[in-house]
């Protein structure tokens, strides 16, 4: 039986801190013994991608970067072809994994994940975008399976009422989980790896923790569209090529 990876997608506004999120809980899987891969989503570059590779907590193999070239919630709602042959690539290649995170392109407050794609979302919101966020009811924050309120250390210097988005969080979400984080300080993103340990992972301990995941796919796969397409006739581009272009 083909092992599957566990997928999360993380979903928000532009500079709400979903890459500063990823860059927070993935160390911290990774100590509990996870095997993890992430997926980004950037409308025209791989730019968020970039920078988990220039973190080094993973090797960058395991993240792949999507041009997804037209609206973020396209690619993860309407159409996730791009986003299932990235992770189509990284369970090829990297067949241990455990959890697969996908980031979608910064979009507005109506960005859903289709289940075709993921099998949980967190739907990511920062204070400083103003403590009417809960209150606008935005499918994105309201549906998610994970609600993250970020930079709650702002609140004072945006005039942002912290007390009340508590408040009307947990009453447009109807006691759905909702987690406040400050990733500078690592605040909240404990409740975060505990919500993917119990919605995703169900509490397991993945083997001895590991800081340096192999960065070494067999050698006769590549990370690339064409390696995972079926076979063409010589001469024929597969048709997924145009679709992702190179994964940088």
């Amino acid at each position: 039986m083909t092992h599957s990876a566990a997928r999360l997608g993380i979903g928000g506004p532009v500079g709400s801190g979903k890459t500063a999120l990823i860059e927070g809980i993935v160390p911290m899987l990774m100590a509990q013994g996870i095997e993890v891969a992430v997926v980004t989503n950037d409308l025209l570059t791989t730019e968020d991608a970039d920078r988990l590779k220039r973190k080094g907590f993973l090797p960058a193999e395991r993240v792949i970067g999507v041009e997804t070239g037209s609206c973020p919630h396209t690619a993860i709602r309407e159409d996730p072809t791009m986003n299932q042959l990235a992770v189509q690539d990284l369970e090829l290649l990297f067949p241990q994994l455990d959890l697969i995170l996908i980031e979608s392109g910064g979009d507005n407050l109506a960005s859903t994940f289709s289940y075709e794609l993921v099998d949980a979302y967190m739907f990511v919101i920062d204070v400083g975008a103003g403590d009417d966020i809960p209150r606008k009811n935005g499918p994105g924050f309201v549906q998610s399976d994970l609600a993250v309120v970020n930079k709650i250390d702002i609140a004072p210097y945006v005039g942002a009422d912290l007390g009340l988005m508590r408040q009307q969080a947990t009453q447009y979400r109807q006691g759905k989980p909702v987690v406040y984080t400050n990733c500078k300080t690592a605040e909240g993103l404990d409740e975060v790896v505990a919500f993917i340990q119990e919605t995703l992972l169900f509490g397991r301990q993945m083997g001895q923790p590991s800081t340096q995941p192999s960065a070494q796919p067999p050698s006769t796969q590549q990370t690339s569209t064409q390696q995972t397409s079926t076979q063409q006739p010589a001469g024929q581009q597969p048709a997924t090529e145009n679709l992702i272009g190179s994964y940088s």
